[in-house]
């Protein structure tokens, strides 16, 4: 494990929100003002009546694996022309939050996402999904051979015109006896590529002291993803938020620098390498790339 603390300087003012994370807010406060306050005519009329129309959820059954784990999804679909977020929403998203108040005979849980989408919006640089979002999810029972029941809520913002924060409720006892669901399938062969498999060979980063947090530059030695590349870097502490990323490449080393700051005020826990998650989205395909090195 590698971790890395600035030290403390007392005449620093307390720490600002990052413009990413400003631009989260602020985004929030958009997507309420869109959905309560007067709009021009042409959002209104862009806006269905119901919130039923804009976004659905359903839970898919995918059967029991012979380990004896369960898997299912969720699976929204949005209307034409709308779009959701990826769990790093970038720089004016709105990230998902998931509670499963409320399920069953559920032990450990783990989710695939899918490879998502770059947008730009408003001059925003944004990262999720548009008509249709695949989710998989894989459960281990708490008490193997019993019924495992899925339920729950997401909460989410769905974009068009306007941003509306939105909130779904599911509720789901999955089927033991269902077959291979080749939706989920899909969904899971779409997710990015591990290291090993997009041939990185080397990732290393440099920690700097900030103003108000540490800049963190990664330098990832691997094959172009496809055109142009944008890397996304997530700090693994809900104690720490990354701001914005700047992506560059030269030859084979691709270059990603994120400053990382205090999620609430105060000083910023130490931050360890090993939990730092690079991901690149390219034309071609998306690298998972987990932890780095000093460099």
């Amino acid at each position: 494990m590698s971790e890395y603390s600035p030290r403390p300087d007392p005449t620093l003012a307390p720490a600002k929100p990052a413009r990413g994370l400003r631009n989260l807010l602020a985004a929030a406060v958009a997507s309420l003002a869109a959905g309560f306050a007067p709009m021009a005519a042409s959002a209104q009329s862009a806006l269905p009546s119901t919130m039923d129309e804009l976004v659905q959820v359903e839970i898919l059954d995918g059967g029991i694996a012979p380990d004896g784990t369960y898997t299912g999804a969720l699976r929204l679909t949005l209307q034409e022309g709308w779009k959701t977020y990826w769990r790093a929403p970038g720089e004016a998203g709105i990230p998902p939050r998931f509670t499963w108040r409320g399920s069953r005979n559920v032990g450990e849980m783990s989710m695939t996402w899918p490879a998502p989408e770059v947008f730009s919006t408003s001059g925003y640089q944004t990262i999720g999904y548009h008509d249709q979002l695949v989710l998989p999810i894989r459960i281990t029972p708490e008490k193997p051979g019993r019924p495992v029941r899925l339920k729950g809520r997401m909460e989410l913002g769905i974009c068009k015109d306007v941003c509306v924060p939105s909130e779904l409720s599911f509720d789901h006892q999955l089927d033991s006896d269902a077959a291979r669901n080749p939706t989920i399938a899909a969904a899971l062969a779409s997710r990015p590529y591990s290291a090993r498999e997009a041939g990185v060979s080397a990732s290393t980063c440099r920690l700097r002291p900030t103003k108000y947090g540490i800049e963190v530059e990664a330098r990832i030695t691997m094959p172009s993803a496809g055109g142009t590349e944008v890397a996304v870097i997530e700090s693994g502490s809900p104690h720490v938020f990354a701001g914005a990323t700047t992506t560059s490449r030269s030859g084979r080393t691709l270059v990603a620098k994120s400053e990382l700051l205090p999620a609430r005020a105060g000083a910023l826990p130490a931050v360890d390498r090993s939990q730092l998650r690079i991901t690149v989205l390219g034309q071609k395909h998306a690298v998972d790339i987990s932890g780095c090195t000093a460099g």
